[in-house]
């Protein structure tokens, strides 16, 4: 009798054990095909969605295994739906390329000013980039830039608090993203030939130190305009794919670059394993841009890695 009851009572312990992953892990999942953010704590936990895919896998198996079929068999389900969520990140969109002028597009978060300016300055070389958004970049900063010839490479700047936009062609300033509490400029940048394209610097505060805030500001930021010069929104937007603030945004009239090469799971901030590293810095490209080259680049001493795009520009 008494190994009976043990036996019971151990059953009890693995179904509660169960119940307790699977229920966040469902709620999780339900948040994200209901396009619900939240508050701070549930955006947090939606930036970890491509890892959830992935746990609410093993975790059906586990289930199964356990023979607790009850658990598995929806966990699994949603885990499924989850996946194919995610997963097109990873695949390449092949959309044509229109032909027209190519950009290089660079953004880099200096961490308050800490990450290597050098390095920023060989990014910009390696890459011969047009466009480079500058995040964080503090007093200092701009002097360890300004020694290593970054302003000579880039000589057109608008900037605003923290934040600039640096550019080897003229830029004509503009007010595309405001009010922003870190700064985000914007500006008309014109190309040999005539061609022009519209850029945006992007900082948005944290969702788990300003809710509110930062789905107010991804909410400012422009739609793409088709009657005007094509858009980028480039920066760190403080959010990953699977925030319903940031999929508003793309359906503004943008596209992911990563996404669009297949490296839209490719994590750059932190530079570390905890907390577990998640895709918040993006180049969004207005619907008429092909993207011809994605790449994340570390930056050492900063806490985000830069994201560089290759871009093709409608022709005419």
């Amino acid at each position: 009798m008494p190994i009976a009851v043990e036996r019971s009572a151990g059953r009890v312990l693995v179904d509660v054990v169960l119940l307790v992953v699977a229920v966040p892990f469902a709620g999780l999942v339900l948040l994200r095909l209901a396009g619900i953010d939240g508050n701070r704590h549930t955006a947090a936990a939606l930036a970890l969605t491509p890892y959830a895919a992935v746990a609410g896998l093993v975790l059906s198996g586990l289930a199964m295994a356990l023979r607790r079929w009850w658990v598995g068999a929806p966990v699994l389900l949603l885990a499924v739906v989850l996946v194919l969520v995610v997963l097109p990140r990873a695949v390449p969109a092949g959309r044509p390329d229109p032909g027209g002028p190519e950009l290089r597009v660079l953004s880099a978060n200096l961490f308050l000013g800490r990450a290597d300016p050098r390095r920023v300055v060989e990014l910009v070389r390696e890459h011969d980039v047009d466009v480079l958004v500058l995040l964080e970049a503090h007093a200092a900063a701009v002097r360890g830039l300004t020694e290593a010839g970054l302003f000579t490479l880039l000589p057109e700047r608008v900037h605003r608090a923290g934040s600039a936009l640096l550019s080897r062609y003229p830029l004509t300033e503009l007010a595309l993203a405001e009010p922003s509490t870190l700064g985000q400029p914007s500006a008309r940048v014109r190309l040999p030939g005539g061609t022009a394209v519209e850029v945006v610097a992007v900082h948005s505060r944290p969702p788990v130190e300003a809710f509110d805030t930062w789905r107010a500001e991804l909410g400012r930021l422009p739609a793409a305009d088709p009657d005007g010069p094509p858009r980028i929104l480039a920066g760190d937007f403080n959010a990953t794919l699977d925030h319903a603030a940031l999929r508003r945004v793309l359906a503004g009239g943008y596209r992911d670059a990563g996404a669009e090469r297949g490296k839209g799971l490719m994590p750059t901030w932190p530079g570390r394993w905890f907390p577990p590293p998640v895709t918040i810095d993006h180049v969004l490209v207005d619907s008429r841009v092909a993207v011809r080259e994605y790449r994340v680049r570390p930056l050492p001493g900063g806490d985000h890695d830069a994201v560089y795009a290759r871009l093709a520009l409608p022709a005419g």
